[in-house]
């Protein structure tokens, strides 16, 4: 699994990986474009969407319509580190949502594989070529 990541120009680093250019930026008060979201902001968003897929999943397995379930993601930050402390995902689910299924769809999120890289880090290895 490999991945290229190439500096386009002003702020900007690409990541090509599995068929998709996947573009970041930096905002324009930290001398960036704003042409794209920070690398940051995909990490967080990654997190989010793979909770999402889950509950999206368990729901077209039983015929439960996802159209009115939302999933709202807030990070909490802790002042002296300034890294995220917390992150809350709630299932904002409407009150059709079948009730035996309400705490096993909140199961069905928990798997999500960007959460389980986090509670099980990978090593990293970060070093240089010369070609």
């Amino acid at each position: 699994m490999d991945m290229k990541i190439t500096f386009p120009g002003g702020k900007r680093v690409d990541a090509e990986y599995n068929g998709f250019t996947h573009r970041t930026d930096q905002p324009l008060d930290n001398s960036g474009e704003n042409s794209a979201p920070q690398p940051f902001d995909l990490f967080l968003v990654s997190l989010g969407t793979c909770a999402g897929i889950y509950v999206l999943s368990f729901c077209q397995k039983r015929g439960i319509d996802p159209s009115r379930i939302e999933l709202r993601q807030s990070m909490e930050f802790d002042l002296e580190t300034h890294l995220i402390s917390k992150i809350n995902i709630e299932i904002v689910l409407p009150a059709s949502f079948p009730e035996k299924y309400r705490a096993a769809v909140v199961q069905a999120a928990q798997l999500c594989t960007v959460k389980k890289h986090l509670e099980n880090p990978p090593k990293f290895s970060i070093f240089t070529t010369v070609r």
